[in-house]
């Protein structure tokens, strides 16, 4: 399998839950200003969308959108616990989390991003960010991790847009347990591969 990604982008994500489940990807970098991957070939041909993660199956499929992809990855190694059994209530608080993640923060960062959004309107989703952090904080004040004590693959998309704040001069200093949770899960082995692997860890 092959994933395209962008360094520190969104599928930082897939990425984790991979190395946190033992599955090798191949891994193709993506210019998403140019839409062009790092041997040349046309994204957008491989992805109408244009934008990462994408994952390219051995048979030739494309899967695309970040809650899909890490679902389709965790379910190949049920063992890694990454996902709760497809039909069981700790499968739907999964993607209960996923799709919070996905709607009211991934998506709100994104205008943080652009040079044409005004500080006035910056600042407004700053603050809708940290109204929505809070439910995160009250969350992992209670347990280490969104759905209690095991890594999921909401942990490693929550880690992967967490990091943008300081990118967008978020501030999350009076949310010591989502500081927490973000030191803890910055140590384990296979999110510090995906980081290293996409440079943005140095290699020890």
């Amino acid at each position: 399998m092959k994933l395209y990604y962008s360094p520190g982008a969104c599928s930082l994500s897939p990425h984790i839950v991979a190395c946190e489940a033992g599955i090798a990807l191949q891994l193709e970098k993506v210019d998403l200003k140019a839409k062009r991957t790092e041997s040349g070939r046309d994204f957008v041909a491989i992805n109408p969308k244009g934008y990462v993660p994408t994952l390219e199956l051995d048979d030739g499929q494309v899967l695309t959108e970040g809650p899909a992809i890490v679902q389709y990855l965790a379910d190949r190694k049920p063992e890694s616990g990454l996902a709760p059994a497809a039909g069981t209530m700790g499968r739907y608080r999964l993607q209960e989390w996923l799709t919070y993640i996905g709607t009211e923060l991934h998506k709100t960062y994104s205008p943080l991003f652009s040079p044409d959004t005004s500080d006035e309107v910056k600042q407004s989703r700053k603050d809708y960010l940290r109204r929505r952090y809070a439910l995160v904080e009250n969350t992992l004040a209670k347990q280490p991790f969104l759905l209690g004590e095991q890594f999921t693959a909401a942990d490693a998309y929550l880690f992967t847009v967490t990091n943008w704040a300081r990118l967008v001069h978020l501030d999350l200093a009076d949310m010591p347990a989502l500081h927490a949770f973000m030191q803890r899960v910055s140590e384990r082995p296979g999110v510090r591969a995906a980081l290293e692997a996409e440079g943005l860890l140095r290699k020890a």
